[in-house]
């Protein structure tokens, strides 16, 4: 049986299955997070009007635990309904249990061209940034999937790289340019790593994103620092960017541990 070429089968209005693509980094019976923050997202623009004439201003995500690869259900809620500003979350459960909770800051469009400027530099295009193996670095099904470019003067801790994918999040089904990009975000904890993953465990509990414009489809730009503390926790702080230049912030807190078997069942 040919392997579908996405992240996610829909099952049922609120139910997926995960597929081996979405094979995590830290292990291989487990989910990376990464496309399960896309699914999320993708959720969440399922359930709300899409006329309503709000955007995304800020998306944060609470990892609850380590993520199965078995079928889950996604259940959206509005917290804070507005005609301006809105809060609205999505639980994700897997066996009976959550394993994310993804909460989502939605603001009204306003055309404000006349006054935008500000944010980080343009990174290099990514035509002009060279292709960087990351299952040198990395194993999993996810992070084989994916097309990473990295700039030649990355360094442990400091890096600027291009993140795509060639299958989709959901098969068969229509996702934004939105629930795309952020499904590929949390890829930032791996492309500039301090030490490597076999020596030491240094997952995130979590993703906050910030955006102040949002981002086209194509891929992910990730302008990259990691900074490790000296009592067990760490940050990976990003400014994120599409083709057409900055888009906004990331930040994931790590949980910093050496690693003291080549094999743990979970890293979290």
């Amino acid at each position: 049986m040919t392997e579908p070429a996405a992240y996610f089968v829909r099952r049922s209005d609120r139910t997926f299955q995960p597929t081996p693509h979405t094979r995590g980094a830290w292990s291989q019976t487990e989910q990376h997070i990464s496309p399960l923050n896309g699914l999320a997202v993708h959720a969440l623009e399922q359930a709300l009007d899409p006329g309503d004439g709000k955007v995304v201003g800020r998306l944060s995500f609470d990892i609850l635990g380590p993520v199965s690869l078995d079928e889950l259900t996604v259940d959206v809620e509005v917290l804070r309904p507005g005609r301006t500003v809105e809060l609205v979350e999505a639980v994700v459960v897997s066996r009976g249990r959550r394993v994310l909770r993804c909460s989502a800051w939605r603001l009204a469009r306003v055309d404000t061209a006349e006054v935008a400027g500000g944010g980080a530099m343009p990174l290099p295009a990514p035509a002009d940034v060279p292709v960087w193996d990351m299952t040198s670095v990395w194993p999993g099904a996810y992070i084989a999937s994916l097309d990473t470019r990295r700039t030649a003067d990355s360094r442990p801790g400091r890096a600027t790289a291009w993140v795509s994918s060639r299958l989709a999040l959901v098969e068969d089904e229509p996702v934004s340019a939105l629930a795309t990009f952020v499904s590929l975000v949390d890829t930032a904890n791996g492309v500039a790593v301090r030490h490597p993953p076999e020596q030491w465990l240094f997952p995130n509990v979590d993703l906050t994103i910030h955006l102040h414009r949002q981002p086209v489809a194509g891929p992910v730009g990730l302008d990259t620092t990691v900074v490790f503390g000296p009592d067990g926790q760490g940050l990976t702080s990003s400014v994120l960017s599409d083709v057409d230049g900055p888009v906004g912030t990331a930040a994931q807190v790590l949980t910093l541990r050496p690693r003291v078997s080549p094999s743990p069942s979970s890293a979290r």
